[in-house]
This record gives structure tokens, sequence and C-alpha cells, in this order.
């Protein structure tokens, strides 16, 4: 998928908005999201928190998100991630970086990293402006490392569900809910694996 917008935004300064305000995931700088849940049988914390921080990415700039994973307490995974949107409200994601620690504190693989414009990655449509049933789209793209695609299966005034898959890994399958005005409140693999996360508190800075 080319990143048409990507490239709009080089001609056309106002072509992004200055903030994501899509009410279906809006990222309000200083707000935590906080979700419990369960990987690979190992209770955890998810703690995703919107910073004020940004990054320009293929000329736009993009809001960073950290997210930390702590299973029993030790902290698993970290991640930021880069999301921006457009003038029509369409949140795109520009990229991640991720790192795996082990129970040192260590990294033990940044699998998944990638960033729009580098080694032929390509920004993708994280949540459309207008979503309908049947929409599906790419999340991210670079080959064989971040193939995420994603598709609407479900659409209420207050609600959406959304099926999540990558062709890396064919035979897993995740569903995810989001409430209008607030974002993500649960993520499972319904299909191929065993994670579950259920948003437990919202603070905002």
């Amino acid at each position: 998928m080319v990143c048409v917008a990507c490239a709009a935004a080089h001609a056309t300064p106002g072509a992004w908005a200055r903030q994501v305000t899509n009410p279906w995931f809006p990222l309000k700088p200083g707000t935590t999201f906080v979700y419990t849940g369960e990987k690979d049988g190992e209770s955890g914390r998810d703690i995703v928190t919107v910073t004020d921080r940004t990054k320009v990415i293929r000329g736009v700039r993009s809001t960073a998100v950290e997210d930390r994973l702590y299973l029993h307490g030790r902290l698993a995974e970290r991640t930021t991630d880069w999301y921006a949107q457009d003038s029509r409200g369409t949140v795109w994601y520009f990229g991640e970086a991720t790192a795996e620690l082990n129970s040192a504190g260590r990294v033990t693989s940044r699998e998944g990293t990638w960033q729009a414009g580098v080694d032929g990655a390509s920004a993708g449509i994280f949540m459309p402006a207008h979503p309908k049933v049947g929409q599906s789209f790419r999340q991210e793209y670079l080959r064989g490392h971040a193939e995420d695609r994603f598709a609407v299966i479900r659409l209420s005034r207050r609600s959406l569900l959304t099926k999540e898959w990558t062709p890396l890994e064919p035979d897993t399958l995740d569903h995810k809910l989001y409430v209008r005005g607030t974002g993500l409140v649960r993520e499972e693999t319904v299909k191929g694996g065993n994670e579950r996360w259920q948003l437990a508190d919202v603070r905002h800075g």
C-alpha cells in the first residue's frame, strides 16, 4: 500500500492535524490507559501513555505513545509507537520501536521494530475517520517483520469491533473493541494464542 497521505503532506503542510482526536482512538497527551489481563498464561498489566513528545517521520509530525508491558510485576516489553491524524480524521501508524526484556532487564529482541521510510517500510491506517463494517486496512508494512492488518466487523453508535491478523502468523486472530470517546477497551486473541487485556483505568494528566 502506498502512503498517499504521506506524499501529500510534503506539498500540503496543512494536510495533518496537530493532535490525534479521532473519537475511536483519541490520543490526548498526558492520558494513561491501564489494562489488566494475561499473556501466555502469565498475568500482567499493560500501561499505555500518550506523551507530549513528537517525531517527524516522512515529513509528518507524529505523536509518541509509550507502551510498557509488565508480567508478574516485571517489565517484559517496552514499546514506543508513533501516530498522526490527517486532516480528514484518519489516524495513521508511522512506526514503532519495541524491545523484549529478560528477567535481568536486558533486551533479547527488537523484532517488530519499523519506521515509515526506512528499509522499504510504509505507514498504514490505524483507524479510519468514518469506520464502516467490511472496511479493511493495512496498519503497518515492513516486509517479513511488520504486516498487521485489520477489518471492521461490528459497529454501533458507541462501540467498534475489529479483527486483526498478520500474514506472518496466519493461524492467529485477535479481536479489539473500541468505545467512542475512549479508545481501545478490550483486546483478545480468539485463535492461535492466549492473550487478553481489559481496560481497568484511564488517568488524565
